[in-house]
């Protein structure tokens, strides 16, 4: 009798365990971004806010996932890096949402770096923490990764801006989908135009150089990795001048 009082309890305990997993799984696929993304995100990468705000209750239902599910020592770095980097994404949609229509992000906070800018903002809740953007993308992504990719998946709602990927970023793919996101960035001629003998790219490859040198012995041979067309060594780089405007679809 103690032994078929004990499997129904051992069978129930399997499918609650099963059930958990499968809803953690399903979690790092980031489903609900995912759609949300490919609904509202054009192939060029312009967003449609104003279908943001439409579906408001599900971007604010997958920002509570996000809140509810904190990375912790059992996550893989690719679900970390993953998770923070739509974490960023989706929150910045957020933010131009809850203050749409609106000219350009930077609108939104102050001019002092570091202090009172819209990237000083601390509107985001995730476990026990609060934080702003630069939290996520300067003392998270950058620190803990060192990979400069970041730079081309983080999106800051601006025309010049990487384009905001149609998809969410997954733990088990985020590498490829890094890649795919820088070739996809360097190779846009509305953000660099590269010939062999002339290269006028983002001011990204300006403000961030230490990043790309990390990764590669040159600024030159990082984007050489990327890009279809070859730099030649020793080329002289000028940079595009930042459009802060808004990424609107309209």
């Amino acid at each position: 009798m103690f032994i078929f009082k004990i499997l129904p309890f051992f069978f129930l305990l399997t499918i609650s365990t099963g059930a958990f997993a499968q809803s953690g799984n399903s979690f790092h696929q980031h489903t609900k971004w995912d759609k949300l993304t490919k609904k509202h995100v054009s192939d060029k990468g312009f967003v449609d806010y104003k279908g943001f705000i439409k579906d408001s209750t599900e971007l604010n239902s997958y920002l509570k996932d996000l809140a509810d599910n904190h990375p912790n020592d059992k996550w893989t770095s690719g679900e970390k890096k993953a998770y923070w980097i739509n974490a960023y994404n989706a929150f910045t949609i957020q933010l131009i949402i809850r203050n749409y229509p609106v000219k350009s992000i930077q609108d939104l906070g102050g001019s002092v770096y570091r202090i009172n800018t819209t990237w000083d903002i601390k509107f985001i809740h995730l476990g026990d923490e609060t934080y702003d953007l630069n939290n996520i993308e300067h003392n998270i992504l950058r620190k803990d990764w060192d990979d400069a990719r970041v730079h081309a998946v983080v999106n800051c709602a601006s025309v010049s801006c990487p384009a905001l990927r149609k998809g969410a970023f997954m733990g088990d793919k985020v590498e490829q989908q890094m890649d795919e996101q820088m070739m996809s960035f360097i190779n846009d001629k509305t953000k660099n135009t590269i010939t062999e003998n002339k290269a006028e790219v983002s001011s990204l490859f300006k403000w961030f150089s230490g990043d790309f040198k990390n990764n590669a012995p040159s600024v030159i041979a990082y984007i050489n990795k990327y890009s279809k067309v070859k730099i030649k060594p020793g080329t002289d780089l000028t940079y595009k001048d930042y459009d802060w405007g808004l990424n609107d679809a309209k």
